[in-house]
C-alpha cells in the first residue's frame, strides 16, 4: 500500500485545549505540575486562528504578485520554513525570523506561520528534502537550531504575536511506515527509528517552544494517502504519543496536528464515500483507494483526532489542514459520480484528485490551489492554512548541485516509473522543475488556472455549472462590543444553491458561515474596520462582493466591559421541535485580569410557546463540575420578539483566570409536562455545532450587561 507522503520540501513557503487548566483556575482542585509555566499555559487560546489577522510573507507575495494573475491571491498567509540553521538570521533573498517577527508587526497582523524543519537525519525517505544535519547531530538540533529559534520568540517585544509552529514535517510519519517491513522502507529511516533522534528532537522541540506563553505546535501528521490504513493509523497515534512524551514534553505542549502539510490530498472528496458500493462492491477495494479507512483529509483529520484522544491527548485538541495545492479544479474535474459499471470506474470516474497514484508526491501535474485560508471551516478543525506556499517546488526533476543538503529524488522526474511508495507508476511530477523550495513559475501558473473555489466568479471549476451566485445585499452593522462585530445581510440566489458566504475584513477573509449572519471576534477597542461578503455555491462560483460596511467597535469599556468576558455557543440538538433544549455554552475571559465566577450570569434566550409552562432545568455535564453550576428559567415580561423567556446560567463560586475559559457546559431544559418547544423563533439559538462567539447570549457580572446584545 502506498505510504510515503509528498515531501514537505523547504524553505519558506480542539488544539491543546487549555480547559483542565482553567478547571484548576477556576476551582483550585487541579495540580498541574507537567507543564514548564502553568500560569501562563493557562492563558492560551483554544483556537490560536479565531480573531487572528495572520501575517503575508512579503517574500512570497512578492513572487506570486509578479505572475500573471498571481495579485489574486498574493495577499493570502502562507508559512514561513526555518529549513537550515541559516534561515533563522535569513539568507540571500529570504529575510530571517526576526525581520519576519518585525514585519508581522508592521502589518497589524497578530499571528505568524513558522515551519520547525530541520531534525536530523531529516526526511529519511526522501533525497528532494534531506537537511543539513547527519543522523547523530542531535545536540547541534537542540542548541544551533531550536534553541535560538526560541530565544527570538521569547522577546517580549513579540509578546503580541500568536505563533504558530509546524513541527517537523515527514519525521514521526516515516518511523510507522518506512523503518522496515514495507516496500517504501529506507535504511535512512531505520537508522533514524533505532538511535530514537526524530522523537527526541521533536519532543525537545515541543517542550522548548511550547513553554513560550504564546507558541501554538501542531505535529505533523501525514496524510490519509500516508497513514490512513488500518494498519497505520493507531500506531501513528501511538507514536505521536511517544514524542509528545520524550525529552521533557507532555501532551500539554501539543495544541494540535497538522493534514496534507505540502500535499495533494483534496479536502473533501464530494462525489466518492469511502461507505459507497457499487453492485454490492466496496469502494474501499478498488485500486485507487485500496481498502484505505479514508479517502479525502476532512474524514482523515477526524478519525486521527478519535486516535489521538484514545491515546491520552485532549478530547478538544484540534486539527489544520493544509489546502495550499489540493484543489484540483480545471477542465479535468469531475462533475459528478463516476459509472457504475465496477467500483474501479466509480471510483476514478469520479475522484477530484486527478493524481496518478495517492503515493505521488512531487510537484504534481493538474494540481490546483485549494480552499483559502480559514478559521474554524469545520467541527474539530482550527483552520484550512496554506503551509506550503504555491509556487515553491517539492524537489528538482534533475540532479543539481547546491549547498543545502538536497539531493536528487528520482520522485521528482516526470520519466521515472516508479517504486513501492507509489504502486510502481509513473511520478505524474513536472518537469523542469528547480531545487526544493525553489521559485517554480509553472507550478505557480498551472495552480492558479485549476483553483477551485475558482479566482473569480467566472466559474472554472471544470463542471457544467459556471453560473456564480448573485451578489450578497443589504450588509449591515448590528451589534459591536470592544472585541466583536456582528453583521448580517440577504440571502443571495444561485441556479443551483447557495452553500455558503465568505466574510472579509479590510480585504482579507476572516471567516466563513453557512447562513446570513456572521460574528466577527477578537477585535482591538475604539478601531474602525471595513467588511464585504461574498456569496459561493458547490460547483465553487464565487460571487462579486457585497457592498462594503465600515463597522467601529466600542471602547473598552464598553459593550465588552472591561472585565474582557465573552459567551460562545454551540448547538447540541439539531432539532427544533422536540421537548427539549440542549444548548453548549462556553464562558470567555479574554481580559487581563481574573473574574470572580459568583458574580457572573449568563443568559440564553427563547420562547416557551406557553405563558403558564413551567420549566425544569438540567447540567448534563460540565468541565467545572455540575455542582459548580446553577441553572434557572426567568420570565421576560412583557415578551420581545424571539423571548418570552430565558436560560440563566450562575457559579457557586470560582474565579476564571484571564485567558481561560469554563470548558464545555452541557445544558439542557425541558418543560415541566414535557411538551414540545418550537426552537425555530429562539432569540439566542443557532446552527452552529462547533464553539463560535455568541452575540445573542448575554453576559453579566453583578447584574451589569458586559456582552452580547439583550433581544
Amino acid at each position: 500500500m502506498p505510504s510515503r507522503r509528498p515531501d514537505s520540501t523547504v524553505r519558506r513557503s480542539g488544539s491543546k485545549r487549555t480547559a483542565a487548566l482553567a478547571v484548576g483556575a477556576l476551582l483550585g482542585a487541579l495540580s498541574v505540575t507537567a507543564l514548564p509555566a502553568t500560569a501562563t499555559a493557562a492563558a492560551k487560546l483554544d483556537n490560536p486562528y479565531v480573531g487572528a489577522k495572520a501575517y503575508v510573507n512579503p517574500d512570497w507575495s512578492a513572487r506570486a504578485a509578479a505572475e500573471p494573475g498571481g495579485s489574486a491571491v498574493s495577499d493570502q498567509p502562507t508559512f514561513v520554513w526555518l529549513d537550515r540553521m541559516a534561515a533563522i538570521q535569513g539568507t540571500t533573498g529570504a529575510r530571517g525570523l526576526r525581520a519576519h517577527l518585525d514585519a508581522a508587526k508592521a502589518q497589524g497582523a497578530n499571528l505568524v506561520q513558522l515551519v520547525i524543519y530541520d531534525l536530523p537525519g531529516r526526511d529519511c525517505a526522501a533525497l528532494a528534502s534531506n537537511g543539513e544535519l547527519g543522523p547523530d547531530d542531535l545536540a547541534t538540533y537542540q542548541s544551533g537550531y531550536i534553541d535560538p529559534i526560541a530565544a527570538i520568540l521569547a522577546d517580549p517585544a513579540y509578546a503580541s504575536l500568536r505563533i504558530v509552529n509546524l513541527i517537523e514535517p515527514d519525521s514521526l510519519p516515516n518511523l510507522v511506515t518506512n523503518a522496515g517491513g514495507t516496500a517504501g522502507s529506507t535504511t535512512q529511516c531505520a537508522t533514524m527509528k533505532a538511535n530514537g533522534n526524530y522523537e527526541k528532537g521533536v519532543g525537545y522541540a515541543l517542550h522548548t517552544l511550547g513553554a513560550l506563553p504564546n507558541t501554538y505546535n501542531y505535529i505533523d501528521a501525514g496524510h490519509h494517502g500516508w497513514l490512513g490504513w488500518d494498519s497505520n493509523l493507531n500506531p501513528s497515534a501511538q507514536e505521536f504519543k511517544k514524542a509528545a512524551t520524550t525529552n521533557g514534553a507532555t501532551v500539554n505542549d501539543v495544541t494540535g496536528f497538522i493534514v496534507n502539510t505540502a500535499n495533494y490530498s483534496p479536502t473533501k472528496e464530494p462525489y466518492v464515500k469511502i461507505t459507497d458500493t457499487v453492485n454490492g462492491q466496496t469502494v474501499r477495494q478498488s485500486k485507487w483507494i485500496d481498502w484505505n479507512q479514508y479517502d479525502d483529509e476532512s474524514s482523515y483529520a477526524q478519525g486521527l483526532r478519535t486516535a489521538l484522544v484514545a491515546q491520552g491527548f485532549d478530547s478538544g485538541i484540534g486539527m489544520l489542514i493544509d489546502t495550499s495545492r489540493n484543489g484540483w479544479g480545471g477542465s479535468a474535474r469531475p462533475t459528478g459520480p463516476g459509472p457504475t459499471t465496477s467500483v474501479d470506474a466509480y471510483v476514478d470516474g469520479g475522484r477530484i484528485d486527478r493524481r496518478i497514484h495517492a503515493g505521488n508526491w512531487c510537484n504534481q501535474s493538474g494540481a490546483g490551489l485549494g480552499e483559502r485560508p480559514a478559521t474554524a471551516p469545520d467541527t474539530g478543525i482550527d483552520a484550512y492554512v496554506w503551509a506550503k506556499p504555491p509556487g515553491e517546488s517539492d524537489g528538482a526533476s534533475q540532479a543539481v548541485d547546491n549547498d543545502e543538503g538536497k539531493g536528487f529524488d528520482r520522485m521528482c522526474d516526470p520519466t521515472y516509473t516508479g517504486n513501492g511508495r507509489n504502486g510502481n507508476n509513473l511520478t505524474g511530477a513536472l518537469p523542469n522543475s528547480p531545487l526544493a523550495g525553489h521559485w517554480f513559475s509553472a507550478q505557480f501558473r498551472q495552480l492558479l488556472a485549476n483553483a477551485n473555489p475558482p479566482l473569480s466568479g467566472s466559474g472554472g471549476g471544470g463542471g457544467s455549472d459556471t453560473q456564480a451566485p448573485t451578489v450578497p445585499g443589504g450588509l449591515t452593522v448590528g451589534s459591536t462590543t470592544s472585541s466583536s462585530v456582528s453583521l448580517s445581510w440577504s440571502a443571495s440566489t444561485d441556479n443551483t444553491a447557495v452553500t455558503g458566504y465568505d466574510i472579509y475584513r479590510d480585504g482579507t477573509k476572516v471567516g466563513s458561515a453557512t447562513g446570513t449572519s456572521y460574528t466577527d471576534s477578537g477585535l482591538t477597542a475604539s478601531t474602525t474596520y471595513s467588511y464585504t461578503v461574498r456569496a459561493k455555491d458547490a460547483a465553487g462560483n464565487v460571487s462579486a462582493s457585497s457592498t462594503a460596511v465600515s463597522a467601529t467597535t466600542k471602547a473598552s469599556s464598553g459593550g465588552g466591559g472591561s472585565t474582557g468576558l465573552k459567551a460562545q455557543y454551540k448547538n447540541n440538538d439539531s432539532s427544533t421541535g422536540d421537548n427539549q433544549v440542549r444548548p453548549g455554552l462556553k464562558l470567555v475571559n479574554g481580559g487581563s485580569a481574573a473574574v470572580d465566577l459568583s458574580k457572573v450570569t449568563v443568559r440564553y434566550w427563547f420562547t416557551g410557546e406557553s405563558s403558564s409552562a413551567g420549566y425544569q432545568t438540567f447540567c448534563d455535564w460540565a468541565q467545572l463540575g455540575c455542582s459548580t453550576v446553577k441553572t434557572s428559567v426567568g420570565a421576560v415580561s412583557p415578551s420581545r420578539t424571539g423571548a418570552d423567556h430565558y436560560l440563566e446560567v450562575g457559579f457557586n463560586s470560582g474565579s476564571l483566570a484571564a485567558g481561560a475559559d469554563s470548558g464545555d457546559l452541557q445544558l439542557r431544559m425541558a418543560k415541566s409536562d414535557w411538551s414540545n418547544f418550537d426552537e425555530s423563533n429562539d432569540y439566542s439559538r443557532g446552527t452552529n455545532s462547533s464553539y463560535a462567539d455568541a452575540v445573542k447570549v448575554t453576559v453579566y457580572v453583578s447584574g451589569t450587561l458586559v456582552w452580547g446584545t439583550e433581544p
